[in-house]
């Protein structure tokens, strides 16, 4: 018989004022190209240059990894056929790909507090309440930070590059989370809006990695919430105001990084 295709659309508990992007094309033989157009064009600048939001280095594989249409093994054994050219790349790939997207799938497998932050450690469950009161330099609600209408301009451009292309690089989803604990009024409410924005706008969102995938696995486990604002998988550091002894990050650190300016013109909210 015919398929309805109307009536399966219409059964399905979809978002529709989230649009679809244009550079990702569903199925397997769409995601096992972007895995080949990697290995021949990206897979090379991989180890030096994948850190840098303005650099064409990553993978891209998380969306189809995501939902099963190329698997992570397969992704492995045709990235490791080129070892010899390429080491330190496949070598970095190959330790995000296995042990910090399964450290990812481990921490939301057993800690039932996955998704809040009940389920940090105690160290950062201590200090994020000890500064739970601190006084916040700006205070946004989630309709601004959903609409990329902050006072900061890469934070705007990375909210604006999630929304518009399902993706956003995965340095800057270590910041992108960092300031929503600093410019909300709790850290339990700076999780609740990084989890809303992450699971309706990326294409790998609803996925252990965007909980806590570690800061050093930006291809198949972008920097997570939980390990952003409450610091699994990571260590404490110096104390300051907000963040007590979580990881700090900002605007100056990351114009050290990368050239900040030219990725907020790509991102601008006039795009």
């Amino acid at each position: 018989q015919p398929i309805a295709w109307e009536a399966c659309y219409s059964s399905l508990e979809v978002d529709h004022t989230v649009k679809e992007v244009k550079w990702a094309t569903p199925g397997t033989a769409a995601g096992m190209a972007v895995l080949k157009s990697f290995i021949a064009e990206r897979l090379k600048s991989f180890s030096t240059h994948r850190n840098d939001p303005n650099k064409a280095a990553l993978s891209n594989l998380s969306p189809w990894i995501h939902f099963g249409q190329v698997s992570t093994q397969r992704a492995i054994l045709e990235v490791q056929k080129h070892r010899r050219n390429y080491k330190d790349s496949v070598d970095a790939f190959v330790e995000e790909a296995v042990v910090r997207r399964e450290l990812a799938e481990n921490f939301c497998y057993y800690n039932e507090n996955y998704d809040s932050v009940q389920g940090a450690c105690d160290w950062a469950q201590t200090t994020l309440k000890l500064h739970a009161k601190d006084k916040r330099p700006y205070l946004y609600s989630l309709q601004e930070l959903e609409q990329g209408s902050t006072h900061d301009p890469l934070w705007n451009a990375a909210q604006l590059q999630m929304v518009w292309e399902g993706k956003m690089h995965g340095f800057l989803r270590m910041y992108w989370a960092k300031k929503i604990l600093e410019w909300t009024r709790s850290p339990e409410e700076a999780l609740q809006f990084a989890i809303y924005l992450n699971d309706r706008y990326e294409l790998d969102g609803r996925d252990p990695n965007g909980y806590v995938g570690k800061a050093d696995a930006r291809v198949l486990c972008p920097a997570g919430c939980l390990w952003s604002i409450c610091g699994i998988h990571d260590q404490g550091w110096a104390e300051r105001p907000i963040f007590g002894k979580i990881r700090y990050m900002n605007y100056a650190g990351c114009k050290r990084k990368f050239d900040v300016d030219q990725f907020e013109r790509r991102y601008a909210p006039t795009h």
